[in-house]
């Protein structure tokens, strides 16, 4: 055997050998119990399997056997950060069935507490993505801004988290002035934080080679794949449910559609970080606004009477028992409704099938993060795992509200 022989013989090639793995459902950077099967060559996804259910609650099925009053605080745990947005989706079909409209005064309170809770979730979304990729200060800074909007929701609602806020026909009380004020001073030094994250952040060379390219999406396939919300609008498409079907009194407001041009993970944070600021200038019109007047339907059949009736007034307690334990409350025609709401991950609706009677027949939530996950899969196969908790960031999925 000649020489070329024998070193033709002896030629070695690397094995490929793949490496299944599981990303959650505990991983932290999972965002909520979401469980990723994934196939690895080396570093390399080329295969992801999102499997979902790990929360599923039954939310819907509980609706059920609830009043449409009862239900609005199942609502607050769908999607645990942005509970006030859930309230209000549900509370406008039910309305819209009972052919219920709130004045004025509390459609302006509804909006200023939907754009703060907008906000709250922004914050979460993009610190947590910051956090995830590294950049620990812009985490700490949006995380401290997000601690005085807790504070005002304690002041308006009693609660932090979930808070049940909303009512069918209105809002639990009206607003009071000391907690205006806190708003004012919030809005008023917020967009100082939000200068100092985008200075952090924009051009930043560590978080632009996370994010830039990745998980892109064009206006046509994010459409297609069903996209709402700032995933959609970062891919270029300007559509924003607030604009084209108002509700809540929203047209009486100006403020701007931000959208992107690539649909990737940086638009997707560019994106987040101006809505905002157009949910500031949202607020601040609603308070210069900000009419006189109730905040709930003037009728006895729908509206609880006040907490101090209650536990003051005899008549009080019986108005309050009536409705809530008793079959007197308000007569609930047979229909089926749905109104879409823009809540901070996109598309919110409930669509509500009514037989008469006191529960709904049937409530089916149609809910931004199912849609949105949807491209988690194909958008990480044939990239990095390190671009797993980027995308995931992103999207900002959250399980309770995915699972339902």
């Amino acid at each position: 055997m000649t020489e070329s022989d024998m070193s033709k013989s002896t030629t070695w090639e690397m094995p490929s050998e793949r490496l299944t793995l599981n990303f959650g459902p505990q991983h932290p950077a999972t965002h909520g119990t979401l469980r990723v099967e994934m196939e690895l060559d080396g570093e390399v996804v080329t295969r992801a399997t999102p499997e979902i259910g790990y929360l599923h609650t039954g939310f819907e099925k509980l609706a059920e056997h609830m009043n449409y009053n009862q239900f609005i605080c199942v609502t607050d745990r769908m999607n645990y950060l942005s509970p006030i947005c859930n309230n209000l989706a549900f509370a406008l079909s039910a309305e819209k069935l009972m052919d219920l409209e709130p004045p004025k005064r509390g459609q302006y309170e509804r909006v200023i507490m939907a754009e703060l809770t907008r906000i709250s979730d922004h914050q979460v979304a993009i610190g947590m993505q910051a956090l995830d990729i590294g950049a620990f200060t812009a985490f700490l800074y949006l995380f401290q801004e997000r601690e005085k909007l807790y504070d005002i929701f304690e002041m308006v609602t009693g609660s932090r988290l979930t808070t049940t806020y909303t009512r069918i026909g209105g809002v639990m009380r009206a607003m009071p002035d000391y907690c205006i004020a806190k708003i004012r001073e919030f809005c008023a030094y917020f967009p100082r934080v939000l200068d100092e994250c985008e200075t952090l952040l924009n051009r930043n060379q560590i978080w632009l080679g996370r994010t830039v390219g990745v998980s892109a999406m064009s206006a046509e396939d994010s459409i297609s794949y069903g996209l709402t919300g700032p995933c959609l609008r970062a891919a270029g498409v300007e559509w924003d449910i607030r604009k084209a079907e108002p509700y809540s009194s929203y047209e009486d407001f100006d403020f701007d559609i931000p959208i992107g041009k690539e649909g990737d993970v940086y638009d997707r944070y560019l994106v987040r970080m101006e809505e905002m600021r157009q949910s500031l200038r949202i607020i601040d019109q609603a308070l210069n606004n900000l009419p006189d007047g109730p905040v709930n339907v003037d009728d006895a059949k729908v509206i609880l009477p006040d907490k101090d009736d209650v536990y003051n007034t005899m008549e009080g307690l019986i108005h309050h028992f009536m409705i809530t334990m008793q079959n007197h409350g308000a007569d609930i025609p047979e229909g089926e409704v749905y109104v879409p709401t823009e809540a901070p991950n996109g598309e919110l609706g409930f669509f509500i099938v009514s037989t008469g009677g006191r529960e709904p027949y049937r409530v089916h939530a149609r809910p931004p993060s199912l849609y949105n996950y949807q491209i988690f899969q194909p958008t990480l196969e044939g990239r990095m795992l390190s671009d797993a908790v980027a995308i995931m960031g992103s999207l900002n999925v959250i399980a309770g509200e995915l699972d339902r």
